[in-house]
């Protein structure tokens, strides 16, 4: 519970909703069967708006859509991932790290620990459909000199059962909803290697109205929680 006068008169009158786009990845953030957002990024990014003065109004988008609403403006604010390139002239970032997620290549027990990148030459990597990746792994599973062969499935359960039954020797996908998706299906642990460690911030479009006082009261909010002994990072995945 918030204590002390200083946070009960910091925030600003409630402003009119702000559109919050997200793309469904569970258990971080996912419409639950009201479609209402739910998780701990839903529910981080509720607290945080409510604590600088507005409301939030939750849009699950494809990850497509939803950039596209960021460039547009139909999408007020996104916890996601800074610095993609598509994004950058279109809108501000957070000073704040939210909390990190962690993106893996998964493999079967049987077979050895891969070399990156070249044991992945030739070979049948499972990617989730819309999801997006870093430049750089993109342009490492595009690259004709290695002729990885990409293979996308609709969601995490289906990647580990192919990953299974062999129709390929490895999954690209984030830690979080690879371990959901492994209890659901009741399999042990799998082996993987590190790919890369993806912190998540505020992500507010330039063309939301006010675009910038909206940032400033996003990071001044988050402070104000944390001076105030509020647990305002996200959990491990």
């Amino acid at each position: 519970m918030l204590g002390g006068c200083g946070l009960a008169h910091s925030a600003p009158p409630t402003q009119a909703p702000l559109t919050v786009g997200y793309y469904e990845f569970p258990p971080a953030i996912y419409s639950d069967p009201q479609q209402r957002a739910r998780g701990p990024v839903a529910e981080l990014t509720r607290r945080v708006l409510r604590h600088a003065g507005y409301r939030a109004r939750f849009r699950s988008l494809p990850s497509a859509r939803l950039y596209a609403g960021l460039k547009s403006g139909s999408v007020d604010l996104w916890a996601g991932a800074p610095g993609k390139p598509e994004l950058a002239v279109h809108t501000l970032e957070s000073r704040h790290t939210l909390g990190r997620i962690h993106l893996n290549l998964y493999y079967r027990p049987d077979t050895p620990p891969p070399r990156i990148p070249e044991d992945l030459a030739g070979q049948g990597v499972i990617l989730i459909s819309g999801y997006s990746y870093w430049p750089e792994i993109t342009d490492m599973l595009q690259d004709p000199a290695l002729g990885v062969r990409v293979v996308h499935t609709s969601n995490h359960e289906s990647a580990l059962q192919m990953l299974r039954y062999r129709r390929a020797n490895y999954v690209l996908d984030y830690q979080a909803p690879v371990s959901q998706a492994r209890q659901r299906l009741r399999l042990g642990e799998l082996p993987f290697l590190p790919i890369s460690e993806v912190p998540i911030h505020f992500i507010v479009s330039r063309y939301a109205a006010d675009s910038e006082a909206v940032l400033a009261a996003l990071d001044r909010a988050y402070d104000e929680l944390r001076a105030a002994g509020e647990d305002v990072r996200l959990p491990d995945d």
